[in-house]
């Protein structure tokens, strides 16, 4: 069995010969190929040339032959570029958008029609990768979710709570229900293109998803994500993440996903019984365990495989993204251990 089959295996949950192993954005100032490409190049230029974004993207497989998968190097803010609003990394860290949205005003300015059309580069890429890997590893590609990058849109970049964005769907829900359908639109156009481009299954991330709480949860994401969902194919492979949302496991299993990624917050077993359906789960060791001893990290990751009881429906994981003081040797830990069982 191919890592490839392996993978798709595990997302129909039909038994394997192991269980598959991939690291969230693979990519990452950890690895030293990945530091010496973006001492020539900056962040931006590497996701917009699909020579580059190939190339990081493959890294990681040339150097750990135990992942099962390639995720395409990217950025969840493409759409928003896509869309007419640009971005740029700000010097004191993290992100900054070319200008926040409040208004009606606001919205006339972007372009919706088209806006997958102008990701050209990033289709370029996995049919590239896709002619590259064959059928032996698994391919993903990916988006942010409509909620997601609506907050990044509203509060003009990153933030620790995004309370302007909460404050907004609160005071002018209306606009905030015609941007997340205008998104929501541009995503599942982006992520149908990225399926024809070769991806096997992609993953939306709703990172902020912890930022909405009950009812507000339901009615300014997940109504989102199921718009997208109902526009890709029925039999597609996507993988839902929502951070910080492990005890809504029920409610996201309930968008009619076949995986869900999972943080570190939640032992699997807990999330399996919540999620009230048989489903795929994908993680979820806790990253700072990369940045430590090997032996310390493989420990972690031999019991998030004891709490998943041999279930076939795992995908291996962290929680979220490997950091950039990751060590290469504890990351092969990792992976050895997974790869024993």
């Amino acid at each position: 069995m191919t890592s490839r089959e392996r993978f798709l295996a595990a997302l129909r949950r039909v038994p394997h010969d192991r269980t598959p192993v991939w690291i969230m954005r693979q990519a990452g100032r950890y690895l030293p190929e990945y530091r010496a490409l973006k001492a020539k190049s900056d962040f931006l230029h590497m996701v917009r040339t699909p020579d580059l974004a190939v190339e990081v993207t493959l890294q990681p497989l040339r150097r750990f032959a135990q992942l099962d998968a390639a995720i395409l190097f990217s950025d969840i803010l493409v759409i928003p570029e896509a869309l007419g609003v640009g971005y740029r990394f700000r010097d004191e860290g993290g992100i900054a958008m070319e200008r926040s949205l409040s208004s009606a005003a606001d919205l006339a300015t972007l372009r919706p029609e088209g806006a997958a059309d102008r990701l050209t580069y990033v289709y370029e890429a996995l049919t590239l990768l896709r002619r590259e890997l064959g059928d032996r590893k698994a391919l993903l590609g990916f988006a942010g979710s409509p909620w997601t990058l609506a907050c990044y849109l509203v509060e003009g970049g990153g933030s620790e709570d995004f309370p302007r964005t909460k404050a907004l769907a609160k005071s002018d829900p209306a606009f905030m229900h015609r941007l997340l359908g205008l998104l929501a639109d541009a995503v599942a156009e982006y992520l149908r293109r990225q399926f024809q481009a070769g991806a096997d299954a992609v993953q939306i991330f709703d990172s902020w998803a912890a930022a909405l709480d009950g009812a507000d949860y339901e009615e300014f994401s997940l109504r989102y994500v199921r718009a997208v969902l109902e526009r890709l194919p029925k039999d597609a492979k996507v993988i839902l993440y929502a951070k910080g949302k492990s005890p809504a496991a029920a409610a996201l299993a309930a968008t009619g996903v076949p995986c869900l990624g999972v943080d570190w917050t939640m032992p699997l077993s807990r999330v399996r019984a919540l999620a009230d359906r048989p489903v795929c789960l994908q993680g979820n060791l806790d990253p700072v365990l990369m940045t430590g001893e090997p032996s310390a990290a493989a420990a972690g990751a031999r019991s998030v495989l004891v709490d998943n009881a041999d279930d076939p429906g795992h995908i291996f994981n962290l929680g979220h993204g490997i950091t950039p003081d990751a060590r290469i040797e504890t990351v092969q830990a990792v992976l050895e251990a997974v790869a024993a069982g």
